[in-house]
């Protein structure tokens, strides 16, 4: 079987993502990870969405989670035998599924969507529901090949703009285009260097980019949240990226909290922004989009230290925040980069 995570580090690999096998999903915990390797282990679909929601995994891991949440629901509808009643219950886990988080439910349609499409070309060929978590299976692994290939040509039109031995700064974790990113700076012999911002308050950035970076080899450095705008200057910085949670049609970019007071950092010391992804036709405008407010006390402590902060003070978490498009240089797709002003041409090349 063709896999698209080879020569990736441990947190790109599929199974180190989320997996569906005999009856249940393994999803690598990463708000411990690198500290402590462990799994979470689901044997229900409502528990897979729960982990989706409690952030168990982040970035791209969510997606991938869904579709093998799909093929464990297939698991337990395998002796509905009537049709009606086994594709409602599906319906139901693709509703519970894509709905975990409120910011990423369009993106999320999209996996449920697509295994519910498979579902019936399956029923209609005569598959039986015995077999149906394993067809969702060979899908999910299908959609990660896609999801992988078209981040390889993401990766391409970034690297086009990163100078031979340049530095970059990033934010959260970008996921499969981190890696897809820097196997195509080595493959091109350019040893970029990384920096990443810690991401509090479950410091993705330092727990997961950091990690990734430095497991493939690179010269990888970790600041904290408040360190980007002196570091971009001290260190020479030549590009800052990120990924986008939603790329609205106006050119709005929704990502981790933070990446708003990056690319202002970035603007004024006249260093290029670059996000990537794909527009998303379901946001026709940032008025679409609803930012998710988390439980405010994952500000008042740190993941391992315990809560730091006096008795009464209150905190306040949005997950996401949102870069207007006059602060990004440009959108990079696997089609090539586009000026968040002009996304609708995304859809006619």
């Amino acid at each position: 079987m063709f896999r698209a995570d080879e020569g990736l580090g441990f947190l790109l690999r599929y199974e180190n993502v989320a997996w569906y096998e005999d009856g249940a999903v393994r999803i690598l915990d990463r708000r411990i990870y690198p500290v402590r390797t462990e799994f979470v282990t689901c044997t229900r679909h409502e528990q897979v969405a729960q982990a989706i929601a409690d952030m168990v995994t982040q970035s791209g891991g969510p997606y991938t989670a869904a579709a093998m949440g799909m093929a464990l629901a297939a698991y337990e509808a395998r002796e509905i035998a009537d049709d009606a009643a086994y594709l409602s219950y599906l319906e139901k886990a693709a509703y519970t599924l894509s709905h975990a988080r409120p910011t990423t439910v369009k993106k999320m349609e999209k996996v449920v969507e697509r295994a519910m499409a498979r579902i019936h070309r399956e029923l209609a060929q005569g598959t039986g529901r015995q077999d149906m978590p394993q067809k969702l299976l060979e899908d999910a692994v299908d959609r990660c090949n896609e999801s992988y290939t078209r981040y390889d040509r993401i990766a391409e039109h970034l690297a086009d703009q990163i100078p031979q031995g340049g530095t970059i700064m990033t934010q959260c974790f970008a996921e499969t285009i981190i890696g897809t990113l820097l196997r195509e700076c080595r493959k091109r012999g350019n040893e970029i260097r990384m920096i990443c911002p810690e991401t509090r308050p479950y410091y993705q950035g330092a727990r997961l980019t950091a990690s990734l970076a430095r497991d493939m080899g690179f010269d990888t450095t970790v600041i904290t949240d408040n360190m980007p705008a002196y570091t971009m200057k001290e260190k020479h910085v030549d590009l800052f990226t990120s990924a986008a949670d939603v790329i609205t049609m106006d050119g709005y970019v929704v990502n981790k909290v933070g990446t708003f007071q990056i690319a202002l950092a970035a603007q004024y010391w006249g260093i290029p922004y670059f996000a990537t992804g794909t527009p998303n036709p379901g946001h026709p405008s940032i008025n679409t989009v609803k930012i998710e407010q988390r439980d405010p006390e994952l500000v008042l402590s740190s993941l391992e230290a315990g809560k730091h902060t006096f008795p009464g003070v209150k905190g306040y978490y949005p997950a996401f925040d949102v870069t207007p498009p006059k602060l990004c240089n440009g959108i990079v797709t696997d089609k090539g980069i586009y000026s968040p002003y002009n996304l609708k041409n995304y859809f006619k090349d």
